[in-house]
């Protein structure tokens, strides 16, 4: 079941606006946090090594490019400058 978040931005949760803001205890932050971690729509393990996937072969393709570019403007540069 999936639920849908309210738009509660520019608001402090749970108190109006003209109320002095207090400090939350240290209790009431853990449940809080725990609360809203129910609420994540966690990735099944099939997901998440998916998206792992394409994560890894992005990066190793950036890192190609910016290998090829780096190697391809370094030997540029030694031609043009001339190097040892």
């Amino acid at each position: 079941m999936r639920t849908v978040a309210i738009d509660t931005r520019g608001e402090t949760a749970g108190k109006p606006s003209g109320e002095k803001k207090t400090r939350t205890s240290p209790a009431l932050f853990y449940r809080q946090v725990v609360n809203e971690l129910r609420k994540v729509i966690w990735p099944t393990r099939k997901d998440l090594v998916t998206y792992t996937t394409v994560v890894l072969i992005f990066v190793l393709i950036m890192v190609a490019i910016v290998y090829g570019l780096d190697s391809g403007l370094g030997w540029a540069v030694l031609r043009i400058f001339g190097g040892a």
